[in-house]
């Protein structure tokens, strides 16, 4: 018989992916959510009946019970990167964090996978890598045998990563780069799908923690220059100092279309590379995927476009 995982934060980029290849696998798949409607487009992916959708409240003990009962297994992927109304640091890195695991342990739940964050630490300026240090040790305190997986940058279709960039490009002729020596390791949303798979399906990452990153190390800089590239246009970059960039997220970062909030420009000081002694992808089998693969196929539509002219044989050039 079919195994049958409870996944929390099913809906957003990484849980798409881990949805599709959950179901591919043969799992019996059950998605909580606090809307029903903003999970439909997830049925599709498997075959009739192995995809249910649970509407359940994450800080109700009760709720997250009945959403548990009868599953092998529960993957966290609840985060968020800047705070809202009720959807604060504390209330989903933390305290979700802690609810699910203790009802994970409580429901008999032999697999737990938690997603954090490359960066977590509980000393960090930023109260997003803070908060999701916290929530480790709750998952840690709760469910001991948990599995960690700590994403860098996290690229794909519907990245919120080189998308905006690529958007940003399209309507400024010149772009403020804040902390460009900063580096990145990039890595592919399916290579994370399937480190969760891998976590799942062996018994011997148990209770480890796993950095997930790309082949190669990128700086800010170079991925502002490789997005220009790969869209087709010739911006003007400049190189922003904090001085300035601070009190311009005091002005706007509360605004929802803003570029930067100031716990994200805290983020952007600190590198995003998996460390040394951490266990990896190659340590699940995974080849990571080049970010060059993949990037240039989603961002065509941003790409400048040449329409010819014939009648004054020129042409223009639109979006």
């Amino acid at each position: 018989m079919a195994k049958t995982v409870t996944i929390f934060g099913g809906t957003g980029f990484i849980g798409r992916y881990v949805v599709a290849l959950l179901a591919k696998h043969g799992w019996n798949i059950r998605v909580v959510l606090r809307r029903q409607d903003r999970g439909l487009f997830l049925k599709p992916m498997g075959s009739l009946g192995q995809i249910q959708l649970l509407v359940a409240d994450i800080h109700k003990p009760e709720m997250l019970t009945a959403a548990l009962q009868g599953s092998v297994a529960a993957i966290n992927l609840l985060g968020i990167l800047r705070q809202r109304g009720r959807q604060t640091f504390k209330r989903i890195h933390i305290q979700a964090a802690e609810n699910i695991a203790r009802s994970a342990a409580a429901s008999g739940i032999r697999h737990l996978i938690h997603i954090s964050a490359i960066g977590a630490d509980d000393q960090s300026t930023s109260q997003y890598a803070r908060t999701k240090a916290m929530g480790e040790k709750q998952v840690r305190h709760h469910f001991p045998q948990a599995v960690i997986l700590r994403p860098s940058v996290v690229f794909g279709p519907e990245d919120s990563f080189f998308n905006r960039f690529a958007r940003l490009a399209r309507y400024s002729l010149v772009l403020p780069i804040i902390c460009p020596k900063t580096k990145f390791q990039p890595i592919f949303v399916q290579d994370v799908a399937q480190a969760i798979i891998k976590c799942l399906e062996q018994p011997q990452t148990e209770g480890h923690i796993y950095e997930l990153g790309g082949p190669k190390i990128y700086t800010f800089q170079d991925i502002w220059n490789y997005t220009l590239k790969v869209v087709g246009r010739s911006r003007f970059l400049i190189s922003l100092p904090m001085i300035l960039a601070k009190p311009m997220t005091w002005l706007t970062g509360w605004m929802p279309g803003s570029p930067l909030t100031l716990d994200q420009l805290r983020l952007l000081e600190m590198d995003n590379l998996v460390s040394k002694q951490s266990l990896s992808l190659s340590d699940l089998g995974i080849v990571a995927t080049n970010l060059e693969k993949i990037v240039p196929a989603y961002l065509s539509l941003y790409k400048a476009k040449i329409q010819r002219n014939i009648t004054n044989y020129g042409y223009t050039q639109f979006d």
